[in-house]
């Protein structure tokens, strides 16, 4: 018979036991909050009930309204930065007039749902997770669910409606200003007249750019919401628990949309 102190079977690993701690822990933590989010996504039908519709329009306003600034000023200049750096290297072989073509793809499929989604979960996410942990930390949420209320209902449904519903809609506003920003730079430093630049722009893009990014941005939308409610709710030892909560709540969320940004890119145009 083997037995754990046979000489068969050597003893465990320090160092491999300290690998598969955090991967076990990673995988339970994403389970409570993919758990979190179905509960919550039952719970949408419910958005505009009598309970629930004064905070999910004022969350859809934090999210779209509050947002723009930051967004305006982000995409524009990405747009502008895209158009430069690539004018100057295209003006090199004479193709600078194409620069129209490359700031709308790439702006449609990659950063201006990427940037959007940094934005967001920065300035929405961080507050989101913030406010969660506090009530956490209160034991605000737990009277809830002595009173009967459901916390997924009554919090996190409204957040994750706001940031599904607005995260797409700020993307197509992203896209637009950093197109708008790449044509500023192509008429007023590359001297190529803004016709050309928009006639470039969307000669070659097509439907499915858009939609990949608009994908993007719903997906990045959940991943903000269950990220930041999820480090919310778990938050422990007060305030101390809040801070940690909102910085992990940015730093997992960026992780998230970089990686999963990558694979949706692949899955659309493999």
């Amino acid at each position: 018979m083997i037995t754990r102190e046979s000489p068969i079977l050597p003893p465990p690993s320090n160092a491999l036991a300290g690998l598969g701690r955090p991967l076990i822990a990673a995988c339970q933590n994403t389970g409570r909050a993919l758990v979190m989010l179905w509960g919550a996504t039952l719970a949408l039908p419910h958005a505009f009930s009598k309970r629930n519709r004064a905070d999910t329009l004022g969350q859809l306003y934090a999210v779209g309204i509050q947002s723009l600034g930051v967004v305006s000023i982000v995409s524009l200049f990405t747009g502008m930065i895209l158009a430069l750096q690539v004018g100057l290297e295209l003006r090199t072989y004479g193709q600078e007039v194409n620069i129209g073509t490359l700031v709308c793809i790439t702006m449609l499929r990659e950063m201006g749902p990427f940037m959007t989604g940094l934005v967001v979960a920065a300035s929405v996410g961080s507050a989101i997770a913030a406010q969660m942990a506090t009530m956490t930390v209160s034991e605000e949420v737990a009277a809830l669910d002595v009173m009967g209320i459901d916390p997924l209902r009554y919090l996190m449904m409204p957040r994750l409606f706001a940031l599904a519903v607005m995260m797409p809609l700020l993307t197509i506003y992203a896209n637009a200003l950093g197109i708008l920003g790449g044509s500023i730079v192509g008429s007023t430093q590359l001297e190529i007249s803004t016709v050309a630049y928009f006639d470039n722009a969307f000669r070659y893009a097509d439907l499915k750019d858009l939609f990949t990014g608009l994908f993007k941005a719903f997906v990045f939308g959940l991943i903000i919401a269950t990220v930041s409610c999820y480090q919310g709710f778990t938050a422990r030892n007060g305030a101390v628990g809040v801070g940690r909560a909102t910085r992990q709540t940015v730093i997992t969320s960026f992780l998230l949309i970089l990686i999963i940004g990558y694979f949706i890119t692949r899955a659309f145009y493999e």
